[in-house]
Formats: structure tokens, sequence, C-alpha cells
């Protein structure tokens, strides 16, 4: 039981030994605020900014969630159509394959044409970064069904692509939905910096990273509102590892955890 409780405090020696490293570095080494600020400098900077934090947050979180509904909704079912009929997938391969290497940000422009500065815009970058990794995976999923598990279904009564696709395709492709929705969520957070450095709205975490803070070389406020970026995407991963993988995949690891 010692052990196991040393095992879980663990992590917090590397984190403890970058935070020392940080402060000695900024203060010592660097000496200059606007360049690397120090680890207490972005400490107090929370307290400073306590009352713009929270409603930044939701912000983020609200155009976050706006790509990802979005993205998902769209990915689902054409992976599942990509990944079932062979002729869907050699018609809108290339096509997927021509968009995909496009970079989020190259889709500012056309955001703000056809959604104007709104929240809506956000969204969309957001749902570009979040779509191709859900796609690809998911219907690498679908493809990837063993043909003896679709003849057992077939056998057991599901006679048509409907109930092949729901009781036999979707259930064995969940983990690839899984992983690729997981992936599509880093990348969809990491848009959300592009997404609102355009002024799309009143608030956010990325509109104050570059139009307040940054201009005014308040580089303490920056760094804070990076590690709030980075927490938030830990938490986001965390909740989804809990309730997807340990809790609907818990049988994915065996007897032995």
């Amino acid at each position: 039981m010692r052990l196991q409780t040393k095992e879980n405090w663990l992590w917090l020696v590397p984190l403890i030994i970058a935070i020392i490293l940080w402060q000695f570095i900024a203060v010592y080494v660097v000496k200059e605020s606007t360049i690397l600020p120090s680890f207490t400098a972005v400490i107090f900077s929370f307290y400073e900014l306590r009352e713009d934090i929270p409603l930044d947050i939701l912000v983020s979180l609200f155009h976050f969630a706006i790509g990802m509904v979005l993205a998902f909704a769209v990915a689902l079912p054409l992976a599942i159509a990509m990944g079932w009929y062979d002729t869907v997938f050699k018609a809108v391969d290339p096509i997927i394959e021509l968009i995909r290497p496009i970079p989020p940000l190259a889709w500012v422009p056309l955001a703000i044409a056809w959604f104007h500065l709104t929240h809506f815009a956000a969204g969309f970058i957001i749902f570009i970064g979040a779509f191709f990794p859900i796609l690809i995976a998911s219907y690498t999923g679908f493809r990837d069904v063993p043909k003896v598990l679709v003849e057992t279904g077939k056998v057991l009564g599901c006679i048509g692509n409907r109930k092949l696709i729901r009781y036999v395709a979707i259930p064995y492709a969940l983990p690839s939905i899984a992983t690729g929705t997981r992936v599509g969520m880093g990348v969809a957070w990491m848009c959300v910096v592009a997404a609102e450095m355009f002024g799309v709205s009143n608030y956010g975490l990325g509109l104050r990273l570059f139009t307040d803070f940054f201009p005014m070389h308040q580089m303490d406020y920056v760094v804070a509102y990076m590690l709030i970026l980075g927490l938030l995407a830990l938490c986001i991963d965390r909740l989804f590892r809990h309730f997807v993988e340990d809790k609907l995949f818990k049988w994915k690891r065996g007897i032995v955890k």
C-alpha cells in the first residue's frame, strides 16, 4: 500500500524540479520578465486576472463544444458510409485527402466570410481541426471489420446493411471512433487560440493572449493563460479517458489492469 501511494505521487517530483528550474532561470539567468516571467509572477497574475479568467474559459469551452459537436455529427455518418460502402470510399477519399492537409488557420478568411465575427466562425475553425482525425480513425475502424463477424451476424439474423452496421460494425469500430475523437479533441483544442485571435467575440483565452496581453508585453499574463490552456486540455482528456476508456471500454484492459 505504501509503495502504491508513493507511485501515485511520483509525478510531483519532475513537476517540482521543473518549477524550481523555471524560477531560477527566470530570476538569475534571463533577468527580463518580458522574455521569461518567473513562476511566482505568473502565479500572482492568476490572482490579478481572477475576474476575467472564468468568463474567458467559458467562452473558449463554448467555441470548443460547437466545433466538436459539429465535427462528430458530420464525421461519424460519413465515416460509416466510407467504411462500409467501397463505392463511397473511392468517390470521397480523394476529396478528403485533398482538403485534409490544409491547415485550419488557412480557413479563417472563409470562416469570417461565411459566419462573420461570431461564435460560429470560431466553432468552424475548431470543427476543421477535429473533423479529419475523427473521420479517418472512424472509417478505418469500419473498413477493418472482419468478414467472419459479418457472416456470423448474418447467421444470427442481421439481414441487411442497416442491421449489420448497427449490431456488428459500430460495436467493432467503437474503439477506433474513441481514439479518433480523443485525437480530434486535442487538435481542436489547439485550434481554439487560432479561432479566437481574430476577435470573433469579446472574450476567450485566445483573444486575451493576442489582443490584450501580448501587445502590451504582459508576458506573465500570457504564460498564465498558456498554463490555463494546458490545464483545461489535461482535464478534458482525463475526463474523456475516465468515462470512455475506463468505463465504456473497461473490457479492453482484460482481467488484470
